[in-house]
């Protein structure tokens, strides 16, 4: 200020007497069949078991119970290696999480792998033990393992809470309830409901007849229709919010999940999404965001390489190296990224992978063209094509490795990976003649042989050996039966045949057929 007086400071709030309970939010996590789903099903009581692809929960969703007046939030997320990834997102928003171990199964290496990820961002660990009917369960075994995991369960004079469920016959399940309630009230989980609001994305997906949809849950504040937001670099202004059921709702408190749609595109899975004044500002802050992430994009890829003589060599290694250049299409974003890193994880000295593009949505002609231009492969996990372009897929050669089942897809992908290396050449030996006399028949030279093992082939590959040293190879052009020209002579018969372009035979060679088998590289 020209003046010289400084603009008053606006007053600072004390939040902590706006603060109010919040439901806790609670991930299921586990090993890929002790029942994850099954326990989520039952709680919800919705059957979805059924209808899934390949068994794995494949949309991050989240959903909201209510148990003795109180409200808990679920995140729905995939239980398996391959979503890691998102798993780990799933964590960062969670303040509970139930690890389920079957109890005839005990911990597993994804048990072990999810009570990782969760001790990693200090969220509270409930184990349920679940398939306590099952035969060969084993409650105590559990319970010592846990022990040796340093969760010993409280009945153990451990501090880890825990309890025996069948998700199956939903024995126990509401007591599992009580315990996240239980858990809950330790943390005193609180947030303020007044002011801006603010939170987190699940999951993002486009969706027909509502475009670009976000599952989001709110963190603080209320979210309201007719709200404006800012997410990284897209912005939204709030056309509905649809709750788990899919039912239209006014308003989200802290610790409620819901969807919202009026998008401009779908926002990033994992990403914080903050409340603006109006939509001109909403969208003003995201084109700021975009413009300031190209800038650094650009910054990384303009800055100078050092080059000396080992970099000189790895780039010319680089260039000899195979690449699959691969475009990712998923139904949600989630899937989108989880897919990502699976491909970027397998492993290979001989052919590298690079993903060019990533994007959420059925297969477009704008991505044929752009596959194209990239002499990229089209990755594709659960979406379908637009209209015309398999016709333009076939027009440009582009592929499209497309399945719903995901480790289906990493498998098709690796062998794509594996089809670019050459193949490998392996000498497969037909057979041997030997030569028991040399004449000449128009003009050639003919070996009168007897076949000693296996078949002779007319066009096969052959080699002249003489005294057990190859001194001739080539092609068999001639080969006769008397006067008669064969495709084929066994062992135990005589014949006249002739290597192209070799006439100095003599009795005692052996001529030695062969064929060249291409077998496939492996990755």
């Amino acid at each position: 200020d020209a003046s010289g007086k400084k603009a008053p400071e606006k007053p600072k709030i004390d939040e902590s007497k706006l603060m109010e309970p919040r439901a806790p939010i609670v991930v299921i996590m586990g090993h890929v069949d002790h029942g994850k789903t099954t326990l989520m099903d039952h709680i919800r009581s919705a059957h979805v078991v059924d209808g899934e692809a390949g068994g794995i929960t494949q949309h991050i969703g989240a959903y909201q119970v209510t148990c003795r007046d109180h409200k808990i939030t679920f995140l729905d997320t995939p239980g398996h290696a391959a979503f890691t990834k998102m798993r780990q997102r799933g964590t960062s928003v969670t303040d509970i999480a139930i690890l389920v171990v079957a109890a005839d199964d005990g911990f597993m290496p994804q048990t072990d792998e999810a009570l990782k990820i969760a001790q990693k961002a200090n969220v509270p660990v409930i184990v349920a033990i679940n398939k306590m009917d099952a035969k060969g369960a084993n409650i105590d075994r559990v319970k010592q393992q846990m022990q040796q995991r340093n969760i010993a369960p409280e009945d153990w004079g451990g501090e880890t809470l825990c309890t025996p469920i069948s998700a199956l016959k939903g024995q126990n399940v509401d007591a599992l309830l009580e315990l996240v309630l239980l858990q809950a009230e330790m943390l005193d989980l609180k947030a303020n409901p007044k002011g801006a609001p603010e939170g987190i994305v699940v999951e993002s997906q486009i969706e027909t007849g509502l475009g670009p949809t976000a599952t989001v849950i709110v963190q603080r504040g209320t979210l309201h229709r007719g709200d404006s937001l800012v997410c990284n670099n897209r912005f939204c202004r709030v056309r509905m919010l649809i709750d788990d059921h899919g039912k239209p709702m006014k308003d989200a408190r802290p610790g409620t999940p819901v969807r919202v749609t009026g998008w401009d595109e779908a926002p990033e899975a994992g990403a914080t999404f903050l409340g603006a004044k109006n939509e001109r500002e909403a969208k003003t802050i995201a084109l700021e965001n975009d413009f300031k992430a190209r800038q650094e994009n650009l910054q990384q890829s303009a800055a100078p390489k050092v080059m000396d003589i080992d970099n000189l060599m790895a780039a010319i290694e680089t260039n000899k190296q195979k690449v699959l250049r691969v475009l990712i299409k998923g139904d949600v974003h989630g899937s989108v990224e989880a897919l990502e890193g699976c491909l970027l994880d397998i492993k290979s000295d001989k052919v590298t992978l690079e993903v060019i593009d990533r994007s959420v949505g059925a297969i477009s002609p704008n991505d044929i063209q752009m596959a194209s231009a990239a002499q990229a492969t089209i990755v594709a996990f659960n979406v379908k094509l637009e209209n015309g372009v398999a016709s333009l897929a076939k027009h440009h050669n582009v592929q499209i490795l497309a399945h719903n089942i995901i480790y289906e897809l990493i498998t098709l992908v690796r062998d794509a990976m594996a089809e670019l290396l050459d193949p490998e050449l392996k000498e497969n030996k037909l057979g041997a003649a030997e030569v028991r006399q040399v004449f000449e028949l128009s003009k050639a030279i003919v070996a009168g042989c007897m076949v000693t093992e296996g078949r002779i082939t007319r066009d096969g590959h052959a080699r002249v050996l003489r005294k057990g040293k190859a001194v001739y190879e080539g092609r068999i052009g001639t080969l006769k039966r008397f006067k008669d020209d064969v495709s084929e002579v066994r062992a135990g018969f005589e014949c006249g045949a002739r290597v192209d372009g070799f006439d100095d035979y003599e009795a005692g060679d052996v001529l030695e057929c062969f064929e060249i088998l291409k077998i496939r590289a492996q990755l």
